[in-house]
């Protein structure tokens, strides 16, 4: 049994050499590296154990793994921070200015893509022979719709896009997960009969509203509260402590209220973000607030990428669900283009919703960590083996391949325009 320091620090010192090794020789963007090098540590440890089995590295490092809560250090750690970092510096005003392609895709593209991918992958799975429930494809629908914030800010680092695009992914990235949340819980305790009330559409409703809405209310609160306390001095270490507490506050009096964490600590950063640098901030707070949040942001998802790409070598597949995982990348996909188009085609008269987005915004639903996270959170069925197949499929094809040549179809989607 390693302790958390040891732990912390092997993580680190992998980051930082996977991180310099990407850096000298593969030269892929910094986060896709780590979990491209991750990955290939991680087939590298398989292989010298076939080779070598009387070393028992695989087994080492497998066990110092299994330690880790991936579920716990992403949902409860990292997401809370990693969101605050990317909500701190969007533009507010801009965000307004797109409210309504953000909520849209946010709410309707959500539900949409859900629904799309559950049909779709049951389809799938009963012509493959494999036994997938429909409510368990739904299930997987609802973890693998949303796209991942903290992906999409990290592949956006990347990538040249128009900053009206550029508010438009970031908001949408954002504000989808506690669609996700709301979907991925009510569906699982319908798959697991575990429903009652709570899968009724006013069970739904109420839940969307007490998570979503609860979640946003109490991110003003306590944003407006640590703006005031920040106006009220001008001493540095202290209005950089009071951003941490913001964060750690916030994210755990949203869980123990029942609301969604991520819409509050996002909402809580919306508002300092954009109140804060203006009115309470002195250029010298501002730098250090502004280092302090840009080091965490790269710290963590560092540290993210590299776990999710070790994280297979403790991830238990069975053989039968790999070609259904295979067909879950067109699936998603395809769920994604039906999701982002639907709307434009709705609402044209909405103004902001643009059909020549439609490509770049296909190719650009990056999923990440929370989807794995999600999968994993699921108690142990016949199904979860699976729905966390296909999840990690997902997530390392938009990562790795979408997230490497996004560069490549904004320029070439984008200038069309």
């Amino acid at each position: 049994m390693i302790s958390i320091f040891d732990l912390a620090a092997l993580l680190l010192t992998l980051s930082a050499l996977f991180g310099w090794l990407n850096r000298r020789f593969l030269r892929m963007p910094h986060s896709i590296g780590l979990l491209v090098m991750g990955l290939l540590a991680s087939l590298a440890l398989v292989l010298a154990d076939l080779a070598f089995p009387q070393q028992h590295l695989y087994q080492d490092l497998t066990r110092v793994l299994d330690q880790v809560d991936f579920t716990g250090v992403v949902m409860n750690g990292m997401l809370a921070f990693l969101l605050f970092a990317g909500a701190l510096n969007l533009d507010l005003g801009a965000l307004r200015d797109r409210a309504f392609a953000v909520s849209t895709l946010a709410l309707l593209g959500t539900v949409i893509s859900t629904a799309v991918v559950g049909a779709a992958f049951w389809a799938v799975a009963q012509a493959l022979g494999t036994s997938v429930p429909l409510a368990w494809a739904l299930v997987f629908g609802a973890l693998i719709s949303p796209t991942d914030p903290v992906a999409v800010l990290a592949t956006l680092k990347n990538v040249k896009v128009p900053e009206a695009l550029e508010v438009e992914m970031q908001g949408e990235a954002l504000f989808n997960d506690g669609i996700g949340i709301v979907l991925f819980t009510v569906l699982l305790a319908y798959a697991t009969g575990r429903g009652g009330e709570a899968t009724s559409v006013g069970g739904v409703a109420t839940l969307l509203l007490h998570e979503a809405g609860g979640g946003v209310l109490l991110g003003i609160a306590t944003g407006y509260v640590a703006y005031r306390a920040m106006k009220a001095i001008d001493d540095f270490p202290v209005e950089v402590l009071i951003t941490l507490a913001l964060v750690t506050g916030t994210y755990a009096v949203a869980q123990k209220l029942g609301t969604s964490g991520p819409l509050a600590v996002v909402a809580a950063g919306l508002l300092v973000g954009e109140r804060a640098p203006r009115y309470a901030m002195s250029d010298t707070t501002q730098r250090y607030v502004s280092a302090l949040w840009t080091l965490v942001d790269e710290v963590l998802n560092s540290v993210l990428f590299l776990l999710i790409g070790l994280e297979v070598l403790v991830l238990r597949f069975q053989v039968s669900g790999l070609a259904l995982a295979a067909c879950a990348v067109p699936i998603v996909l395809a769920a994604r283009l039906v999701a982002v188009s639907t709307p434009v085609l709705l609402f044209r008269w909405g103004g902001n919703l643009s059909l020549g987005n439609v490509p770049f915004l296909t190719w650009a639903g990056v999923r990440g960590g929370i989807s794995v996270a999600l999968a994993l959170s699921m108690l142990e069925s016949e199904a979860k083996s699976t729905v966390l197949a296909a999840t990690y499929a997902v997530v390392l094809f938009t990562i790795i391949v979408q997230g490497s040549t996004l560069g490549f179809v904004a320029r070439h989607t984008l200038r069309a325009r």
